[in-house]
């Protein structure tokens, strides 16, 4: 039960505001950070099942200004990769406990600000080569579990994408139309599996113009907003959460 306390709209607010920003504007990698911001306050099931139906609007939402401008076979090949990744998910939600997701949202929001460390130092890099379709299926497959846990699919999508020589909105477009595909996917073993609720969708309801603002704003910041400092803000802000979620479900 999501219970609508003026602590539930302070966090939930700028969490949802952020994830719209990183949705319309910044590849979308940052967007599930308002997923551990709401397992502080929320069962780990509410967290997830209030933000996907939020995440689907503003794929949506951010579509339009990024229509066509994909690459149609990075796209193709993340998407088909997740449809094993979200199956195993779904196996895995079905019989674990809720502190072993406040754990795995932990970590992975962790796990991410040490992928973006790796890569500004330089241990991945833009590859001189296109790597092959298959590399694409694996990196889909690991976005596609990751995502069902914790809306967390951007590292490994980031990855693989990051060897096709797309330009800044290319990779933008590209990361849009890929989590698109997947939250659509996602939503029937989520519905199946008891993840919505009267509450969530209520809750999804009361943040649905909030989201919506969040992509405008990111559309808007996508050439306006450095990067970088933009991220800054989400590797602190991820390190404190899923440290506190880590140290939750272990205490």
């Amino acid at each position: 039960m999501i219970e609508f306390s003026i602590t539930f709209f302070a966090l939930a607010v700028p969490a949802v505001i952020f994830a719209g920003l990183s949705k319309g504007g910044f590849g979308s990698g940052a967007a599930f950070a308002a997923t551990p911001l709401l397992a502080l306050i929320l069962d780990p099931g509410a967290a997830i099942g209030l933000m996907l139906p939020l995440l689907m609007l503003m794929d949506v939402t951010a579509l339009r200004p990024y229509w066509r401008q994909w690459d149609n076979e990075s796209a193709l090949a993340l998407i088909v990769g997740s449809v094993p990744g979200i199956l195993i998910g779904t196996l895995l939600y079905s019989f674990a406990d809720p502190d072993v997701f406040r754990f795995l949202i932990g970590v992975i929001a962790v796990g991410f600000v040490g992928f973006q460390g790796v890569k500004a130092l330089g241990w991945i890099r833009k590859s001189e080569r296109l790597l092959p379709r298959s590399a694409g299926w694996i990196a889909g497959a690991v976005a596609g579990f990751t995502s069902f846990i914790s809306h967390a699919g951007g590292p490994p999508a980031a990855v693989y994408l990051l060897s096709r020589g797309l330009t800044k909105t290319g990779f933008q477009a590209t990361t849009v139309i890929v989590f698109w595909a997947i939250n659509l996917l996602k939503f029937i073993p989520y519905a199946a599996l008891g993840i919505f609720s009267y509450h969530t969708f209520l809750a999804g309801l009361i943040l649905a113009p909030v989201a919506v603002f969040g992509v405008w704003l990111g559309v808007k910041c996508h050439r306006a907003l450095p990067e970088r400092l933009f991220f800054a803000l989400t590797y602190v802000f991820l390190i404190i959460t899923g440290a506190k979620l880590i140290y939750d479900s272990l205490t």
